[in-house]
């Protein structure tokens, strides 16, 4: 498995496709690296030398893509950002409830976790 940006990446996937096991990197993206790089999106990733490793670094570098720990490390950030600031999404992340106004009455079971259900006494039955 040839490594690309700190990732290892599977050989019998063609570059275009394997490109875009890195976080935050995806298909667009990796055919845009690709071009830049001069190589071509059809080549399998375990025929990759060094030098094409090297050129697809300094293409993603040339981009000034976030990517892996550096993208999630910002996105964590913002989403602290706004639970500090007390804003609506920042309250609704904090919940752990849909943000982008999705309904709760219904669905959004991802969200919310599993279903628990609430345990009552059972009905005793009285002989009349």
């Amino acid at each position: 498995m040839p490594r690309v940006l700190g990732v290892d990446i599977p050989n019998e996937k063609t570059v275009g496709t394997a490109l875009t096991y890195i976080y935050g990197i995806g298909g667009n993206t990796s055919l845009k690296v690709l071009s830049i790089a001069g190589i071509k999106p059809s080549l399998r990733a375990k025929s990759l030398t060094e030098e094409d490793i090297a050129k697809i670094r300094l293409a993603v570098e040339g981009l000034h893509i976030s990517i892996e720990g550096e993208l999630k490390r910002k996105i964590s950030q913002n989403i602290k950002r706004l639970i500090d600031i007390r804003c609506y999404r920042g309250i609704r992340h904090q919940k752990r409830l849909p943000v982008r106004g999705q309904n709760t009455r219904t669905n959004a079971r991802t969200k919310r976790g599993k279903r628990q259900t609430i345990g009552g006494m059972k009905k005793i039955l009285q002989k009349t």
